[in-house]
């Protein structure tokens, strides 16, 4: 045997060595706590006792999930809203989600080539486009966003 597979073999039998005991001192820990704590207890009186895994108590928040919302109600980005009539000649449409609104801008944008080739991440604003961004000339990609929001009317 070489020396590398006389230590691998000490390893396994060294892992083996500590689980076994872990394994059968938890298992007489439990038998005995169960045991003592059942003479102790007197027998007459009715004490609740806490479960003692997670079972179906319907009080516990944790004890099931929650249903899934369905699609049919899209929230955030996602759900529809009216728009201001800047971005409704825009976008052609008098409602519409954040998230659509976001990547119509972006189509519109690579379709024109309007991105700043030096920094892609800038968009170099045409009439339209400055109409929709307060008039600015220069627009970064961060930004599209929180210029959009504006034109979305709250409920």
């Amino acid at each position: 045997m070489s020396s590398s597979s006389i230590a691998s073999f000490r390893v396994i039998r060294g892992c083996k060595a500590l689980l076994a005991p872990l394994k059968s001192s938890s298992s007489a820990s439990n038998a005995k706590t169960t045991q003592s704590s059942s003479k102790s207890k007197p027998k007459g009186k009715n004490t609740p006792q806490k479960p003692h895994s997670r079972s179906s108590s319907s009080t516990s928040p944790q004890s099931s999930p929650k249903p899934r919302r369905e699609l049919t109600r899209p929230t955030g980005i996602l759900k529809a809203t009216p728009v201001s009539p800047v971005l409704h000649r825009f976008l052609g449409v008098s409602e519409a989600s954040r998230g659509q609104a976001v990547k119509q801008v972006w189509a519109y944008v690579k379709l024109h080539n309007l991105q700043n080739p030096v920094n892609r991440s800038e968009i170099e604003c045409d009439e339209k486009l400055k109409s929709l961004f307060e008039g600015k000339d220069k627009v970064g990609f961060l930004e599209v966003g929180k210029l959009l929001s504006r034109h979305f009317q709250k409920n």
